[in-house]
């Protein structure tokens, strides 16, 4: 398993999206988004839209729009996110129960290598599949509690600047200084 640089953003855009949900902020604006995870937004659309199809978000359009979750974060668990984005789970593709390839070694059945990866697979399965992005949500939020810090998400939307028009339009309160 690797997980990809889009895999990695998907992550972290979903864990901010569960964190705003808990934190009374449900629907959250792309661009707040992109700005707080420093994710190029034409990158983070084709993420967002991926895993919308996907079942795992929801859209709403228009001014007040965004994106939110489209099941309650304890429905969602982390490995079926990773399973989604990137594949299977297992290291090499004779490990993997999904996605299974016969591999080149001449004795698959007593091969060392891949009796490892299933091993390896294993432990990689019970870790993302015991949590939820509900409990990763909880466990990153209690983290910043105690070291007294704000989500990077709730910093963009507490912002005057994340609720008004984008820098240079006509309706930015700068653009007529």
């Amino acid at each position: 398993m690797n997980l990809s640089k889009r895999g990695e953003y998907a992550l972290r855009v979903v864990l901010d999206l569960a964190m705003a949900r808990s934190l009374g902020e449900p629907l959250v604006p792309l661009t707040a988004l992109a700005e707080a995870q420093k994710i190029p937004v034409t990158f983070l659309e084709q993420i967002l839209l991926s895993l919308r199809q996907g079942g795992f978000l929801g859209s709403t359009r228009g001014k007040n729009g965004g994106y939110t979750l489209a099941k309650s974060p304890s429905e969602i668990r982390v490995g079926d996110l990773i399973r989604f984005l990137d594949g299977p789970l297992a290291p090499i593709a004779c490990a993997s129960h999904t996605a299974y390839q016969r591999c080149t070694c001449p004795d698959e059945k007593h091969c060392g290598v891949r009796r490892l990866m299933m091993d390896a697979r294993e432990a990689l399965v019970g870790v993302l599949d015991a949590v939820t992005l509900q409990e990763l949500a909880q466990q990153t939020l209690a983290g910043m509690q105690i070291d007294g810090v704000r989500p990077a998400l709730m910093e963009v939307l507490l912002k005057p600047a994340a609720r008004r028009k984008p820098k240079g339009s006509a309706e930015d309160p700068e653009y007529l200084i």
